[in-house]
């Protein structure tokens, strides 16, 4: 009767534990040929990997992935020791089973129990040795350029591993229907630009077409990327597709980045969680730029999305440290006119900003001792030197508060432009023009509009001769 009970009890727990693991992701793992090892389970999350789950493999190689909550989906990956590893899809079923060995795991590599990470792993192998072909056909290319005859041959000859490559993507995606494979390799498909046909007697028939395939090329771009699937947040497709986009394909001019920013929020603000890793990617790319002008999309981003309370996902401290610095920026924005300077200068008068009558006013906030300011001045004012009559003025601002340093510098390096003096910061300079550090530049035109800020000296001349060539 007790043993009876004892091997009813047993079914009762070995159920509970099945329907458990059901619930949740069991992953079983058998490597040949590695012992007593730690394997771990990681994930792609934008540009980076994470460690989600670690095992010990036994004597034998084998070792089980389990836990009770689904894993999120995505493209995941077994990490062995010495830097190998392989990628898996981790798709509605998380039930199955990995092998291989340790030494050749990329041609031992096997599942059980997932036909998705078996199609997954014929679709990998059969992709790379079609791009191993297309390279092969590119290196040839290059060593013949100088051969019409066998450049011909083998451009046709790209051309079709071209549509042979596009041909196997949609036949994956054919026999895959919805899954998670299918949408990946769906996200990869090349868009595929129509050539435009322009009238005869177009003026610059070679910009128009450019202009088409431009906005044609913008407006399809994610086509093939379901911008509120958030299994692709666990792929590195997401991020490298907005990365393509807001780096390479779109000019990199505020109000086309903005505009296109509008756009690709809108389709992806239903899903929360994409919508959070878009804004957060948005956010960062932006405010790491070194392109002059992209201060303006931060502010941009950082008013709809960030000070606007949709962004949930940051503390109260982070929103009011963001709202100070954006704060810093939004009165010298490209385009802006720029704030009146009043001071005391160095010749004892009082001068305004807005008094200079020249095309272009070089705005040079400096400090005597700073090492920067000490390669900077002497640069500019060999410029100045050359520029000053031709149109162009230079307001500099001292931000220290030691007069005796400043008037030495001038005197010693006979500085002849106009050296505004503000110690007390009655100007408000520091905050309508962001001064944290030295040397810092802007240059305004003729009305006062700042047409660039940040600038190098070594930049200034060239983009002053671009400006008055094509500036508007």
């Amino acid at each position: 009767m007790k043993r009876t009970i004892l091997v009813f009890v047993s079914i009762i727990l070995t159920a509970t534990s099945f329907s458990q693991a059901r619930s949740g992701y069991h992953i079983s793992v058998a490597i040949s040929g590695l012992q007593d090892s730690a394997v771990y389970l990681a994930y792609h999350y934008g540009d980076k990997q994470y460690i989600k789950d670690t095992v010990k493999v036994d004597k034998k190689g084998y070792g089980i992935f389990t836990g009770l909550e689904p894993l999120p989906q995505g493209i995941y990956m077994i990490v062995l020791p010495g830097k190998r590893y392989f990628e898996m899809l981790i798709s509605n079923d998380q039930q199955f089973a990995v092998s291989c060995s340790y030494r050749d795991y990329i041609n031992t590599l096997k599942f059980a129990g997932s036909d998705e990470n078996s199609s997954f792993l014929i679709y990998q192998k059969n992709w790379s040795a079609m791009q191993q072909e297309a390279s092969g056909i590119a290196g040839r290319i290059q060593n013949n350029k100088q051969r019409s005859d066998s450049l011909k041959i083998l451009t046709a000859k790209q051309r079709q591993q071209e549509e042979n490559m596009k041909s196997y993507l949609k036949s994956v995606i054919k026999n895959n229907g919805d899954n998670l494979l299918a949408t990946l390799v769906r996200a990869l498909l090349p868009l595929e630009v129509p050539e435009f046909n322009v009238p005869a007697g177009t003026h610059n028939p070679d910009s128009v077409k450019w202009i088409r395939r431009y906005n044609y090329n913008k407006n399809h771009f994610f086509d093939n990327l379901d911008l509120t699937d958030e299994r692709l947040l666990r792929t590195p497709i997401l991020y490298a597709r907005l990365n393509a986009f807001f780096t390479n394909v779109v000019i990199q001019h505020p109000d086309s980045l903005i505009k296109e920013i509008d756009r690709v929020i809108s389709k992806c603000q239903s899903n929360h969680k994409v919508f959070q890793f878009v804004s957060v990617y948005l956010f960062n790319h932006f405010r790491e730029s070194e392109i002059m002008g992209h201060d303006a999309v931060v502010v941009k981003i950082a008013d709809d999305i960030y000070l606007s309370g949709k962004a949930d996902w940051v503390s109260k401290e982070f929103t009011d440290d963001l709202r100070k610095q954006v704060d810093l920026l939004r009165h010298n924005l490209i385009g802006m006119k720029a704030a009146d300077l009043v001071m005391d200068s160095y010749k004892g008068i009082f001068v305004s900003l807005y008094d200079v009558e020249k095309d272009f006013t070089i705005l040079y906030f400096w400090e005597p001792n700073c090492s920067h300011c000490k390669e900077a001045t002497p640069k500019l004012k060999a410029y100045y030197e050359k520029a000053r009559n031709e149109g162009v003025e230079i307001f500099a601002v001292c931000t220290t508060n030691e007069k005796k340093e400043w008037s030495k510098y001038i005197e010693d390096n006979k500085l002849t432009w106009i050296n505004g003096w503000d110690p007390g910061r009655a100007s408000r300079f520091d905050y309508y023009y962001n001064v944290q550090s030295t040397p810092m530049i802007y240059i305004l035109n003729r009305n006062k509009i700042i047409i660039a800020k940040k600038l190098s000296v070594d930049d200034i001349p060239s983009f002053i001769a671009n400006y008055r060539k094509y500036g508007r």
